[in-house]
């Protein structure tokens, strides 16, 4: 894992007083968050607490009724979420979108062809399958593989495009034990290259990333520290003992 200090690793992005209304409720609520060149930063929060609409905003999939988003010291609200991707900001939502019957291989070439064009595709492509520990199944249809697999060939096509920033929606979601394991060593492997933010609720997923923490409630962000200092506090048991509303 990168590491940085306060002091020393410039922002990759920060949002400000980011707020989003849907008929009046705010799912998000005048956000203002961080993020360091390097970062691994997990999200976490209960239900309807806004985290699906910072994503879709970050992404260019939603506009922000107020506030300003900065990613890599450029303002990005506003531009469409191919133009963000082209700055760097990748994402991996939670249920995968492949091709069945497009081998591991096919997925990584196409996706890296897209960024790379003909030349450097091929090259990108194998070394995706050799990141993601999938070389014996690079001819294997992605339609014959397992869940966790499955979600592995999705984090590859993305990181085809070399984003400066990966965020990811719940990847450890429905995996076996032994994938979850695999995942986060996986995820803390890709962020000697790039930046991650991932939404998940699985605490212990969390605590294996080994980053810092954001809780996310009501559209506000609620505290920022460590897994075990978020664990320990008093205010985000309840927040998860209690009920959420199911907007965001």
């Amino acid at each position: 894992m990168m590491v940085q200090t306060e002091s020393s690793t410039p922002l990759l992005l920060e949002t400000r007083c980011l707020s989003k209304e849907f008929g009046g409720v705010h799912a998000l609520d005048g956000v203002n968050f961080r993020l360091r060149r390097g970062e691994l930063r997990s999200l976490i929060g209960p239900n309807g607490a806004g985290k699906s609409t910072f994503f879709k905003i970050l992404s260019g999939q939603l506009q922000p009724s107020k506030g300003d988003v900065l990613f890599d010291g450029k303002a990005i609200v506003g531009l469409p979420p191919h133009r963000i991707a082209r700055l760097g900001i990748g994402i991996k939502n939670q249920v995968p979108s492949l091709w069945d019957g497009l081998s591991v291989y096919e997925h990584f070439w196409l996706a890296a062809y897209r960024h790379t064009g003909k030349r450097g595709a091929m090259e990108r492509a194998d070394r995706l399958l050799q990141q993601l520990g999938l070389w014996q199944k690079a001819s294997q249809s992605v339609g014959t593989l397992s869940h966790g697999e499955r979600q592995w060939v999705e984090i590859g096509m993305v990181m085809a495009q070399e984003p400066l920033l990966l965020l990811l929606d719940e990847p450890a979601a429905g995996m076996t034990e032994e994938e979850v394991e695999r995942t986060a060593a996986l995820l803390r492997a890709i962020n000697t290259e790039a930046s991650l933010i991932v939404v998940e609720h699985d605490m212990q997923f969390i605590r294996m990333l080994e980053g810092l923490v954001t809780v996310f409630y009501q559209g506000r962000v609620l505290m920022e520290d460590t897994i075990d200092a978020v664990l320990a506090d008093a205010k985000v048991r309840e927040v998860y003992l209690g009920t959420a509303d199911s907007h965001g």
